[in-house]
């Protein structure tokens, strides 16, 4: 899906689909985070079923006054205690899909919150050898 963002002066998502995320001008492909003050790495994570608490202080060092995490392809929530960096900053976490994710961010970064999104792009799983 294509996305056009009402103001330019921030970093915003203009589309995503299946394994990727158009941050401005480029195709990011991968799990990615993404902030609104210019912050764009890689989120080292395939499946939800891979994150750890280790994801989430790494989210916690960013400073955001509102975090949101586009969890794949469907709704799903971290394991609270993977939360407890992000509550001792006082950072505030919303949980959506990846889809719902990038257009929250969008409204939010267009108003000038400090929002980070951390974005959870899947990849399929690789078959069982055996």
């Amino acid at each position: 899906m294509k996305l056009q963002p009402d103001r330019s002066d921030v970093q915003t998502i203009t589309g995503y689909g299946p394994g990727w995320v158009g941050v401005d001008k480029d195709r990011v492909d991968g799990s990615v985070i993404v902030g609104a003050r210019g912050v764009r790495e890689p989120w080292y994570c395939g499946r939800f079923e891979d994150l750890t608490a280790a994801h989430f202080e790494r989210l916690a060092g960013l400073e955001a006054e509102v975090m949101i995490f586009g969890s794949g392809q469907r709704n799903r929530f971290p394991q609270p205690a993977w939360l407890r960096p992000l509550v001792a900053r006082g950072i505030g976490l919303e949980t959506m899909d990846t889809a719902a994710a990038c257009r929250t961010y969008n409204i939010l970064a267009a108003e000038g919150r400090n929002v980070v999104a951390a974005l959870l792009l899947e990849t399929a799983q690789a078959p069982a050898q055996g």
